[in-house]
């Protein structure tokens, strides 16, 4: 069986709203994707300042235990200072991004994923 004939107006105009179609499905997929590798990029940054400020006041710490030799308190007390300021520093950047998430408004929801329910 053969289709009936269209006119050229009429496949051109069909065809225009198949590309839209898929135009309008690609670029949400894209969106989900870009704004779900910056909040992945975003948790990797706070997590970075909290273990870099332990860190940084470690080292800090063991320098002055090494020179002035108070040892373990400059240690113990270089932890503490960076634990602090690594914390107060990962609160910083979840405000900032709580104030941009306000700005943009309601977040749209993830598209489902099929592969997480057959246990792939």
């Amino acid at each position: 069986m053969s289709l009936p004939p269209e006119s050229r107006e009429e496949a051109i105009k069909r065809l225009t709203e198949s590309a839209s179609d898929l135009e309008a499905r690609t670029a949400r997929q894209i969106s989900h994707e870009a704004a779900g590798q910056a909040a992945a990029g975003q948790a990797w940054k706070i997590l970075a300042d909290l273990f870099g400020g332990v860190f940084v006041g470690l080292a800090i710490g063991f320098g002055i235990d090494r020179f002035a030799g108070t040892t373990p308190w400059g240690v113990i007390g270089g932890v503490l200072l960076g634990f602090a300021v690594s914390v107060w520093m990962a609160w910083r950047t979840a405000q900032r991004l709580m104030a941009e998430a306000k700005q943009h408004g309601e977040p749209q929801s993830v598209p489902f994923d099929d592969d997480e329910d057959q246990g792939v």
